[in-house]
């Protein structure tokens, strides 16, 4: 038997037929439907009354042929008409003329209806017609109040260990620790003076700042990226002052275009940070609420996010000049410390299948030298321009794969894998040795070695010797030696300028090693890379030149970049007389002066064993933590 195929027809699919078979034609299809009712039920009719007129003739058998020759019998009586067959047919054919009437009247009167009202509005002014609308999105949103956010589900919380106090014991150093204590008070004051609830701050015009990173919101960056180094520093007055206005202002249902990137690693990890911190349930609350918003980033062909997402209509987009469109490598692989504690605090797994589904798409794809290009195109799958960087545009992807391995407890072994061997090829093509002597990470472009290093690059050194425990064949020593080299490099970086501050980039050849060369690479924006490694290096070697060299960094930071209201970046740190550009950038407070306050606090604060910092410092507790939580 032939297996009826599937043909569409008006959207439907019905069967046709093998040949031979018994079929309608083709013109039936197009019947209505209440000529079809009518004459079902007139065949309906006629069969019942053959099968009456079959049921009431007599039963020959019982007569013989001879009597039937003879005398045959009287012809039996017709049977009665079909009265009551053709009575329900007239009542069915009367009650279904009726009810399509009656449904042709209600199309008539919606239509007429509808039109009335169109009319009706068309008379309106266009104010009127405005202030309609607005009363309907008041009612929604009045509607979604009463409603309230879906409740989280309880999870155990964290033990955390060492979130205060930390004191160095020696009161030299306690004395620069205080240093460093005043001068974050300095920030946040004239932060909290000048541009409260702004993004950013600009202290010498005293006024609040904001860049494109952030759209056009005012969501107050810096109020949720110092809370947890105002927590640790026992600036706790402070800390108050911010959890109060997060919880009466911060709002994300704002018309903004965001940076993914930023905004997760600054105000998710911010809120999640000061949560583990605190114990505080606002700022886990408060993290969800954006998290939900930047899962509409994600919604490409490839699953790879947008760069920008706008927070109130989803729509997303990427950077014009990447690339002919692509999203940036540091950018979609620095989501993945913030998203799996997502799904830990929230039980859903949407966020950690995300960005399990951006490494294993990594992982299929062809690496040029076994290095990861900085570009790739959300749509096509495709890396864009092959220009690979430790510095910016990459950096952090290669930072998060060694903390998902560290955040794990060590369990995440792919994470481990894909790390090592993004290390080793980064080791061969992009690590190489100045004439002078100095270990410096070069950026791959086109087949070509740049012999230039920027101040991003210099958080590797903390790196490497973060992932030295646990590197493959017995390497922990070589990476540890690595980290301290670059460590160096950065130090001259700075230590080669007048204001003892490092600029943006710096090149090691034309006879120049760690010296800028351009003007538009001369400037520090209170970046915390090197002091990062310096911290990374003092917990691992307890070496004192680490700390001396934070601390010369910081005497530097306060002499040129402090002014009274706030602290700003320089333009030119070769410069005796520099000039300001005017913007106290919210990871001053996060990052900067939290990894200088730690460098000289003791191991006890925030100890590596039970804490993972994300790309933006804010620490979040391992996997440990949550499964020995009371």
């Amino acid at each position: 038997m032939t297996t009826p195929a599937l043909l569409p027809l008006s959207g439907r699919r019905i069967p046709t037929l093998s040949p031979g078979a018994a079929s309608f034609p083709h013109h039936r299809a197009t019947l209505r439907l209440s000529e079809k009712f009518i004459l079902l039920l007139i065949l309906s009719a006629f069969i019942t009354l053959c099968f009456g007129a079959f049921f009431f003739l007599p039963d020959n058998s019982k007569h013989k042929l001879s009597d039937l020759i003879s005398d045959p019998p009287p012809p039996p009586p017709p049977p009665p008409p079909p009265v009551v067959q053709l009575s329900i047919l007239s009542d069915f054919l009367f009650l279904f003329r009726e009810e399509e009437e009656s449904l042709r009247d209600k199309i008539r009167a919606d239509h007429e209806r509808a039109l009335q009202e169109a009319k009706e509005k068309l008379r309106k002014s266009r104010d009127e017609l405005r202030a309609e609308i607005q009363t309907e999105k008041s009612k929604v949103l009045e509607d979604l109040k009463k409603e309230g956010p879906k409740p989280l589900p309880p999870v155990p919380m964290p033990k955390v260990v060492g979130v205060n106090d930390g004191d160095p014991g020696e009161p030299d150093i306690k004395e620069k620790r205080d240093k460093i204590r005043e001068m974050m008070k300095h920030a946040w004051d004239s932060y909290r003076q000048y541009g409260w609830g702004h993004n950013e701050l600009k202290p010498l015009a005293k006024k609040g700042h904001s860049t494109n990173i952030f759209g056009n919101s005012q969501m107050g960056a810096t109020i949720v990226d110092a809370l947890d180094s105002l927590y640790m520093m026992g600036l706790h007055d402070e800390f108050k002052d911010g959890q109060e206005w997060i919880e009466q202002n911060l709002d994300f249902s704002v018309n903004a275009e965001v940076s993914v990137f930023e905004v997760n690693i600054r105000f998710i990890g911010g809120l999640l940070a000061a949560y583990y911190l605190s114990g505080q349930e606002v700022f886990k609350v408060k993290a969800v609420q954006l998290a939900e918003k930047l899962l509409p980033a994600f919604n490409t062909p490839t699953g790879i996010p947008w760069a920008m997402v706008n927070l109130k209509s989803g729509v997303g987009r990427n950077w014009g000049w990447a690339s002919a469109g692509s999203s940036i490598l540091a950018e979609f692989g620095t989501l993945h410390m913030e998203f799996v504690h997502l799904t830990y605090l929230t039980g859903n797994p949407a966020y950690y299948q995300k960005v399990m589904h951006i490494r294993k798409l990594l992982a299929k794809m062809d690496r040029p030298n076994g290095l990861y290009p900085n570009y790739l195109n959300p749509r096509t799958g495709r890396w864009g321009q092959h220009h690979t960087s430790v510095g910016g545009l990459g950096d952090s992807f290669y930072e998060y794969l060694l903390k998902a391995w560290l955040m794990s407890d060590k369990t995440d072994t792919e994470a481990r894998k894909t790390y090592d061997d993004a290390i080793e090829a980064i080791e061969r093509h992009l690590i190489r040795k100045s004439n002078g002597g100095l270990t410096f990470i070069g950026e791959w472009k086109n087949g070509h070695l740049e012999r230039k290093m920027g101040h991003l690059t210099c958080f590797a050194g903390g790196m490497f010797a973060l992932g030295a425990d646990g590197s493959p064949d017995d390497k922990a020593g070589h990476y540890l030696q690595l980290g301290a080299e670059i460590a160096h490099t950065c130090h001259e970086s700075y230590d080669r300028t007048v204001l003892k501050l490092g600029p943006e980039a710096f090149k090691f050849d034309s006879g120049l090693e760690a010296v800028a060369v351009r003007q538009n690479e001369k400037y520090y924006i209170l970046r915390p890379e090197v002091i990062e490694t310096y911290w990374y290096m003092w917990r691992f070697t307890h070496d004192p030149k680490y700390r001396q060299w934070g601390w010369e960094a910081a005497q530097a930071i306060d002499k040129y970049c402090r002014v009274s209201g706030g602290f700003s970046g320089v333009k030119d740190v070769y410069s005796s007389n520099p000039t300001y550009d005017d913007v106290q950038q919210s990871f001053f407070l996060a990052e900067t002066l939290k990894y200088l306050y730690l460098l000289f606090s003791s191991d006890d604060l925030m100890p590596l064993e039970s804490w993972v910092f994300n790309t933006e410092a804010h620490p979040l507790p391992k996997e440990s933590a949550q499964t020995t939580a009371e």
